[in-house]
């Protein structure tokens, strides 16, 4: 309540709108407005280029996602030491056998989870990464990759592979050998 004796009254405060014109129409791509929504904001060009160039475009030590977090801890356990492509086969691997339809698991963590599949999966979390290395950070970027089926994998179709010192007796169809793996399908 304001006394009666007072001379000044509150004064109320209405907010102006915003109001979004769309900009004419040009080549250059310019860094978005904060005060425009996410809707409205230009959509980031497609990543493209060799094996290489994709992952320094799409290094990061965050997958947005629990899925690509499992396929990136995939790629990472499994061939962090591996050339690029190599460690694009194995991720292939990963997404082939959750794309079997009923062979596998049908999502990334569920083919990282199947029993006796991959030998650093111990109980039903997945081992801590150095997120902050360089090794995740291109483990990362491979696993966009293939989730967006941005290049293809020097061993197509692939659900299977090993090391090369290493020798199961498969009676699989052989498709590459990448830096120390062997792929099948």
């Amino acid at each position: 309540m304001i006394p009666v004796e007072s001379t000044a009254l509150p004064q109320t405060v209405v907010p102006q709108t915003l109001t979004y014109q769309m900009p004419a129409p040009t080549d250059a791509v310019t860094a978005p407005d904060p005060q425009i929504s996410d809707e409205l904001a230009p959509v980031p060009a497609k990543p493209s280029g060799d094996l290489a160039s994709l992952v320094a475009q799409l290094r990061s030590s965050e997958p947005g996602s629990r899925e690509l977090e499992c396929l990136a801890v995939g790629i990472y356990f499994e061939s962090k030491s591996e050339p690029l492509s190599g460690q694009l086969a194995v991720g292939e691997v990963i997404a082939n056998r959750a794309n079997s339809n009923g062979r596998f698991p049908s999502s990334y963590c569920g083919v990282l989870f199947q029993r006796s599949q991959f030998s650093f999966i111990r109980g039903r979390s997945l081992p801590s990464v150095p997120r902050a290395s360089r090794q995740w950070q291109t483990a990362v970027a491979i696993a966009r990759i293939v989730d967006q089926d941005l290049k293809d994998s020097a061993a197509p179709r692939a659900l299977f592979f090993h090391a090369r010192r290493v020798s199961p007796g498969w009676k699989l169809k052989r498709v590459a050998s990448i830096g120390n793996h062997v792929f099948y399908r």
